[in-house]
């Protein structure tokens, strides 16, 4: 065995004796960065689903409906009735009329509601029922039209009337009473008449003519041309006969 002699001045190292040849030293192994990307995408994805059947296990179902014949119904609430209401004393029909307090002054009778519109330009509303004893609405009509105003043009008929969501007849006529001074105003009427059971509810309103335009009016275009019937519909609408439905 031969002693290795020390080098002055460098550092010594010690080794290993191989025999002479070629040799193949081993490759280093490196971690590739798709394998890296891979193992954490499949991590998220596994989180994903997890957190996503965690998500459906505690989320109620919504039901399913089959429409038709299932089609489900609108949200209801209680109704609420902001103003009084006047029933017939036989029962035969009820309305809703204007509160006290509001700009008309009320009275009542057997047959239903008259109310004067004390505000702009004043005027009369009638809420009231009679017998139809057989005849149609628009007969109805036209008789109490000559009955009230014998000397009353018709303007025109309103399309699609309805009294208390019933289909009947609707009218606009006018009458140019003399006033003082020998000048003549025009007073503008509106009409409408529904018949069920036999029974005529019937709505009028009287006052002067006024034009509706971008200045006066109810802003959509409109012949009514008459204040009062900007506030008749909510009345017409809640006529009801008896035995109809709560509405």
């Amino acid at each position: 065995m031969t002693t290795p002699v020390p080098v002055t001045g460098e550092e010594e190292f010690l080794g290993y004796a191989l025999p002479p040849g070629t040799y193949l030293a081993p490759a280093l192994r490196h971690a590739r960065f798709s394998n890296t990307v891979g193992l954490w995408a499949a991590g998220v994805v596994v989180v994903a689903l997890i957190l996503v059947g965690v998500s459906l296990m505690v989320t109620q179902k919504a039901p399913r409906y089959m429409c038709p014949p299932e089609c489900g119904a609108p949200p209801m609430g209680t109704p609420v009735t902001g103003l009084p209401r006047f029933t017939a004393p036989d029962g035969s029909f009820s309305v809703s009329y204007p509160a006290p307090g509001s700009a008309y002054e009320v009275t009542t009778d057997a047959r239903g509601i008259t109310a004067k519109f004390t505000g702009g330009d004043t005027g009369y509303m009638q809420l009231f029922s009679q017998p139809a004893a057989g005849r149609s609405a628009r007969d109805i009509a036209d008789e109490l039209l000559k009955k009230k105003f014998p000397d009353a043009k018709v303007a025109y008929e309103i399309p699609n009337a309805m009294v208390g969501y019933q289909p009947g007849y609707g009218e606009v006529a006018d009458v140019w009473p003399q006033g003082t001074g020998n000048s003549y105003i025009r007073i503008r009427t509106v009409l409408l008449v529904s018949v069920k059971n036999d029974l005529a509810l019937v709505a009028g309103a009287v006052g002067p003519y006024h034009a509706f335009g971008p200045d006066f009016g109810p802003g959509l275009p409109s012949g009514a041309n008459l204040q009062l019937a900007q506030d008749m519909g909510k009345y017409v609408n809640s006529f009801t006969w008896n035995g109809d439905p709560a509405r």
